[in-house]
C-alpha cells in the first residue's frame, strides 16, 4: 500500500513539474506551447482598434457576416494576419490590429467599401459587383451524372443579368475574372452562354474555400458602406506595463494563497498547492495550444478562476476535517469529505460557468477575453480540486501518513 501511495505522490509531482517546465520553456526550441507563446490582445501588445458601423437600418445576419469577410480580407492581405474581426452587436464591427501604431493610415489600408468587378481576359469591365443579388455555397452534382462537390452559385439582377448573358456569350472557351480591390479572388472558365441571370462558379472547392470566395463575392455587393465610428491607438509600452503590472499581482497573489493554505490546512494544504500549481501549468499550456488571445480582463479571470480552485479545496477540506472531530478514521473521513463537497462545488461553478458563457455570447472585446479564460479557468479548476487534490490526499494516506493533526484537525 505504500507503494502504491508513493507512486501516485511521485505522478503527481512529476506532473507538476513538467507541466511547469512546458509553461515556463516550452517544447522544441520554437517553445511550443510556452506561456511566451500566447497571443497577446491589443490592450498587452499594443496596437489600434477600429469600430465600424452600417450605413443601413435593419442589416440582414448575412450582410453582416460579408462585411466581417470583406475587412479579414483586407487585413489578410495587408499582411494583418494576427488581426481579429468580430461583429460588435447587430451593426458594429470592431478590428483589433496588433502592433500598428496609427490608427488612421490602418483605416485607410483597409478602406471602407469593396470595389468587386468581372473582367475579361484583357482586363475590361464587364459588370460590377453591385449587380451581383447573392452568393451562396452549394452542394450538389454540377454536370450529368458528375459528383456531389461544394460550389459558388451566383443570382445577378436585371441589369447584371443582361449584362452577363453578354459577357459569357462573347467569353466562351475564355476566363472571367472575378476581381476585389485589384485582386483576382477567381477565374472561371466560361463554358457557354448564360441568360438566366444565375451562374454558377466550380472547382476545386472544399466546402470552407466555398463559403470564403462566396462571402467575398457577397462583399462586394455590399447594399450600404461602413463608417468609422471609434478608433484608438493603444501603445505599446503602456500595454506592457499593465502584463508587467498583472502578472506581478497574479504571482504575489498566488504566492500568498500558497502559503495560507499550507499554514492552515497542513498536509491538506499541501495538497492543495501541488494542485494548484498543476491547474496553473495546464491552463498556460492549454492558452498557448488553442491560440486563445490573451488581455487584461482576461488575466483577471484567470486570477479568480484559481481563487474558485482554492474555495473548492476549502470546502472539501472543511468537510473533511468535520468528519475527523466526530471521531471517523482519516479514510472515512476523506472519503466522505470529498462526497459531502461535490455538490457544493458543482453548485458553485456551474453558476459561475453559466454567467461566464453568457457573458461570452453576449459581450465583446475584452469582455470576450474575461469569459474566455473564466470559463477555462472553471473547468480546469473542478478538475484540478475534484482529481488532482484528491490523488494527492489519499497518496498521502496510503504512504501510512495517518495523524489527524497533519491533515488540519485541531485538538483541544
Amino acid at each position: 500500500m505504500k507503494s502504491k501511495g508513493r507512486l501516485m505522490l511521485f505522478l503527481m509531482l512529476v506532473l507538476a513539474v513538467g507541466l511547469s517546465f512546458v509553461a515556463l520553456r516550452g517544447i522544441g526550441a520554437d517553445g511550443k506551447w510556452s506561456a511566451a507563446q500566447i497571443k497577446q490582445g491589443l490592450d498587452l501588445s499594443g496596437g489600434v482598434y477600429i469600430v465600424y458601423e452600417a450605413d443601413k437600418e435593419n442589416v440582414t445576419q448575412e450582410e453582416m457576416n460579408a462585411a466581417v469577410s470583406l475587412i479579414q480580407g483586407r487585413l489578410d492581405w495587408n499582411g494583418w494576419t494576427e488581426a481579429e474581426v468580430a461583429q460588435d452587436g447587430s451593426n458594429r464591427i470592431r478590428v483589433d490590429i496588433p502592433g500598428v501604431e496609427n490608427a488612421e493610415e490602418a483605416i485607410r489600408e483597409i478602406g471602407q467599401t469593396a470595389q468587386l468587378a468581372f473582367k475579361d481576359e484583357a482586363g475590361n469591365v464587364l459588370l460590377t459587383g453591385d449587380m451581383v443579388v447573392n452568393a451562396t455555397k452549394q452542394v450538389g452534382a454540377t454536370s450529368k451524372n458528375g459528383p456531389s462537390e461544394p460550389y459558388v452559385a451566383l443570382e445577378f439582377s436585371d441589369e447584371g443579368k443582361q449584362l452577363f448573358a453578354e459577357a459569357t456569350k462573347a467569353n466562351i472557351g475564355k476566363t472571367i475574372q472575378i476581381v476585389m480591390d485589384d485582386e483576382i479572388i477567381s477565374s472561371p472558365m466560361v463554358s457557354t452562354e448564360i441568360t438566366d441571370g444565375n451562374a454558377i462558379i466550380t472547382g476545386n472547392f472544399t466546402g470552407e474555400s466555398a463559403e470564403e470566395l462566396a462571402s467575398l463575392i457577397r462583399a462586394g455587393s455590399l447594399p450600404f458602406n461602413l463608417n468609422v465610428i471609434h478608433m484608438k491607438n493603444v501603445g505599446a509600452r503602456l500595454g506592457a506595463d499593465a502584463l508587467d503590472s498583472g502578472v506581478m499581482a497574479g504571482m504575489v497573489g498566488i504566492a500568498l494563497v500558497l502559503l495560507f493554505m499550507l499554514v492552515v490546512y497542513k498536509l491538506l494544504g499541501l495538497a492543495a498547492d501541488i494542485a494548484l500549481v498543476v491547474y496553473i501549468g495546464l491552463e498556460m499550456v492549454l492558452l498557448s495550444a488553442f491560440g486563445i488571445t490573451l488581455t487584461l480582463p482576461g488575466i483577471a479571470g484567470i486570477i479568480l478562476s484559481i481563487g474558485m480552485a482554492v474555495d473548492a479545496n476549502v470546502v472539501i477540506f472543511e468537510r473533511i476535517k468535520e468528519e475527523l472531530v466526530e471521531g471517523k478514521t482519516l479514510r472515512v473521513s476523506v472519503k466522505n469529505g470529498f462526497s459531502r463537497a461535490l455538490p457544493a462545488i458543482l453548485d458553485g461553478n456551474i453558476t459561475t460557468l453559466i454567467a461566464a458563457v453568457v457573458l461570452f455570447v453576449f459581450g465583446s472585446g475584452t469582455v470576450k477575453g474575461f469569459a474566455t479564460t473564466l470559463m477555462m479557468g472553471i473547468i480546469i479548476s473542478m478538475f484540478t480540486a475534484l482529481c488532482i487534490t484528491r490523488i494527492l490526499v489519499n497518496g498521502f494516506m496510503y504512504s501510512g501518513i495517518y495523524n489527524p493533526k497533519l491533515y488540519g484537525l485541531r485538538t483541544k
